[in-house]
């Protein structure tokens, strides 16, 4: 049973000593997001990855593993298989099967093949998907803990802690599905950075891959000039640093990820929303914004307070609890 009174300290001592595999192809998201599960519940997890081809992709989550991919699921099957995104959902219930039922199997996200696709599932709770062995929270699991964050800080690169502060973290995503950057979204993004650069806040930005070249040059240009800080794209990512130093963060919309580990600092989370959205990302926000988590967006420094939003301790919790329940039937 998991004590309520420190429900992750007693899931560490629920898991020990499963070894544990994360199914991955190769999405930084997705498999961060199973390898935070992970790290909370003290395991050190072996990354499998697959890289199903057409049809089998195709098919996915309803379809075969790819024979291919037989090669990633090699050796002894796991005590614990973690895995997340529909073209993994296949390799999942092949660990099941060659484990003749005894690995205990997690899925993270709609699988878009029902909840029987795992053991245990995870899903946001703007999603739709329910059962007996889902658990939904408001945000997702990440890597952004607080040990993480006080190792970062401490060990910060780039000289980033010399940065006077107040420092904002930004945290630039890009086009996706649902969200696009127009030239009018990167416009008032740059004229908003502007003026908080010119209030004398000490600017920390990373972009990534999706991020308009348009967006990416304007806030390279502002932050320089301000005497801030752009990763260039070489070295090691300080994203981890940059979210530890922050007085408050400027993140854009258009991930759900990126804004929920913005959310887990305790620190203002101000948003860039560009042209774009769905009911699922208005509900996620507006979540947020109810807690007192986040604000738009406006070019001025935010100094508000609340209690760090972060659902990876529950989810961890929740899955040694079923994982010690699973072990206990066999």
């Amino acid at each position: 049973m998991i004590n309520a009174a420190d429900p992750l300290a007693e899931a560490v001592r629920a898991v020990a000593g499963a070894r544990c595999w994360v199914l991955s192809d190769g999405k930084a998201g997705d498999e961060a997001q199973c390898l935070g599960v992970a790290e909370r519940l003290g395991l050190t997890a072996e990354v499998r990855r697959i890289a199903p081809r057409a049809p089998f992709a195709w098919l996915a989550p309803w379809g075969p593993p790819d024979p291919r991919d037989g090669a990633a699921l090699a050796g002894p099957p796991p005590d614990i298989a973690i895995a997340s995104g529909r073209r993994t959902a296949p390799c999942l219930r092949r660990v099941k099967a060659l484990s003749a039922g005894r690995t205990f199997t997690v899925f993270l996200k709609d699988p878009r093949s029902g909840a029987k696709t795992a053991d245990f599932l995870w899903v946001p709770e703007h999603d739709r998907l329910r059962g007996a062995n889902v658990l939904a929270t408001l945000t997702s699991p990440h890597r952004v803990s607080p040990e993480r964050l006080a190792a970062a800080r401490a060990n910060a690169p780039y000289g980033l802690a010399a940065l006077p502060a107040p420092r904002v973290a930004v945290i630039l995503g890009g086009d996706s599905k649902r969200h696009t950057f127009t030239a009018a979204d990167i416009a008032d993004a740059a004229a908003n950075l502007a003026r908080l650069a010119a209030t004398g806040a000490s600017l920390m930005a990373t972009a990534s891959r999706r991020t308009p070249p348009a967006l990416a040059d304007e806030a390279r240009r502002i932050i320089a000039a301000a005497g801030g800080f752009f990763w260039d794209g070489t070295g090691e990512n300080p994203y981890l640093a940059l979210l530890a130093l922050a007085d408050a963060v400027v993140v854009t919309a258009d991930s759900v990820n990126m804004v929920g580990e913005a959310a887990a600092t305790g620190r203002p989370v101000l948003v860039i929303s560009p042209t774009g959205g769905d009911a699922k990302s208005a509900h996620f926000l507006g979540e947020l914004a109810r807690l007192g988590v986040t604000q738009p967006f406006a070019g001025r420094m935010e100094t508000y307070i609340y209690k760090p939003i972060d659902s990876t301790p529950a989810i961890a919790a929740e899955l040694a609890r079923r994982y010690a329940a699973f072990r206990a039937s066999r």
